[in-house]
């Protein structure tokens, strides 16, 4: 009820945001009952429809689990700490909103399933991929409930691990962290001001430190406010699982192999390809956030000045939240790009109705998930920006970096995305 009510109150664009993962777990579900109407009439094969789908099904989650990062009902407020919500309750609270609101598409795509079947009034559909509709028989009830309750489930789990690994590195922990004693050197006066009532506190508590005189006080120091941020680790395992992929590809498409049916009317794809394809989309996914690192450092090259040393020192510190997305987003693009080569428009083997939707909630979903990173990146930084704002930092000089930050960005990667969907198209062009 609780996460209803802050649902309810919510702003326009988070209640846009709440519509589009709805939208979304409309069409993942009513891809998963088009996939159950075939198998009704088709039992051979419908396993392998069935596992096709598990794509859509996982971006359908990962876009969740964003929106749930960036919903302001999952913040942690003192308030609501003060009654008993913590970190660990909000999580929960964000992965019910996330659960709520899929079950509301998946209701969705199973009202407009049995009218297009004409189960609930009018007339069935009888044009093109009404065989998927399994018309004139009886749709296993059970099946379809268990199919529908795999996305709110999954959303419901991924966006409850998603807010409460968010909680130590989010923008309350960012400013937790900047108020901490010893981390910036302009904290010396405020506490000069504050001594008195510090040696209060201190001589009240004389009496406990003497009776546990025999506990360790040593503490770790706090790292320096000007510490680089740490490099993602992932860059070099990324680059060699993508060209792993790649030899596989080769290998696989020179050899034939046994042919795997892939959704809709691609047919006669070797088995190998399909599992270099899938090693290189882990590869760039993995080698994203070290890409974004390495983006960042190279503005800060060649005597930088202010503009490219914010925007390269920004990019930097959120490498790990934004680059994963982009190497997500870029190993998708990829795969659709190297699709559109292998089968033009003038090929004889056009998408089927199954396979251009699967193929929209998956490019939609993940571009999805990159702008609701970028977005929570702005979140993050808010307190940042605030702060240049009062030092007295133009506010032209912090719009021109955010403009070099997306231009370096589309710099690296839109030519990676397309050199790998050449690379990845050339065996099976051959």
């Amino acid at each position: 009820m609780l996460a209803l009510r802050l649902g309810r109150g919510g702003h326009a664009l988070v209640q846009a945001r709440r519509l589009l993962v709805a939208a979304a777990s409309a069409g993942v579900g009513f891809l998963l009952l088009c996939t159950l109407g075939w198998a009704v009439d088709h039992p051979a094969g419908s396993a392998v429809r069935l596992l096709w789908s598990l794509v859509p099904v996982v971006a359908a989650a990962q876009f969740a689990a964003a929106v749930g990062r960036t919903d302001p009902g999952a913040r942690a407020r003192s308030g609501l700490s003060a009654v008993g919500l913590g970190p660990a309750r909000l999580s929960v609270l964000a992965a019910a909103s996330a659960a709520v609101t899929c079950a509301l598409g998946s209701a969705v795509a199973l009202l407009s399933f049995l009218h297009l079947r004409g189960d609930l009034a009018g007339a069935p559909y009888t044009g093109e991929g009404a065989e998927l509709l399994a018309p004139g028989r009886p749709l296993p009830l059970g099946a379809a409930l268990m199919l529908l309750a795999v996305v709110p489930v999954l959303a419901g789990v991924t966006t409850w691990y998603a807010v409460r690994a968010a909680g130590p590195d989010g923008a309350g922990a960012a400013r937790s962290r900047a108020a901490a004693p010893g981390t910036a050197p302009g904290r010396a006066s405020s506490s000069a001001t504050t001594a008195p009532s510090a040696s209060a506190s201190a001589s009240a508590s004389a009496d406990e430190d003497e009776t546990d005189t025999e506990r360790p006080r040593t503490a770790a120091p706090p790292p320096p406010p000007s510490a680089a941020p740490t490099a993602p680790a992932g860059l070099p395992w990324g680059i060699a699982l993508t060209a792993a992929g790649f030899a596989i590809e080769t290998y696989a498409s020179r050899g034939g192999g046994t042919a795997l049916p892939l959704p809709g009317r691609f047919d006669g794809s070797p088995a190998g390809v399909l599992a270099g394809w899938s090693l290189t989309a882990v590869g760039l996914a993995l080698a994203g956030p070290g890409l974004t690192h390495l983006c960042g450092l190279l503005l800060q090259t060649v005597r930088p000045g202010a503009v490219r040393l914010l925007a390269g020192r920004m990019l930097m510190t959120e490498a790990h939240r934004v680059g994963r997305p982009l190497g997500v987003l870029c190993a998708v693009l990829s795969g659709v790009f190297a699709a559109a080569t292998l089968y033009g428009p003038g090929d004889e083997r056009p998408f089927g109705p199954l396979t251009a939707l699967g193929a929209t909630l998956v490019v939609g979903c993940t571009a999805a998930t990159a702008l609701m990173a970028a977005l929570e990146s702005r979140q993050t930084r808010a307190a940042l920006i605030d702060s240049l704002y009062r030092l007295g930092a133009p506010a032209a000089v912090l719009r021109t970096a955010a403009v070099v930050r997306t231009v370096a960005l589309l710099a690296l990667f839109a030519p990676l995305t397309w050199a790998v969907a050449a690379l990845a198209a050339v065996p099976l062009t051959r």
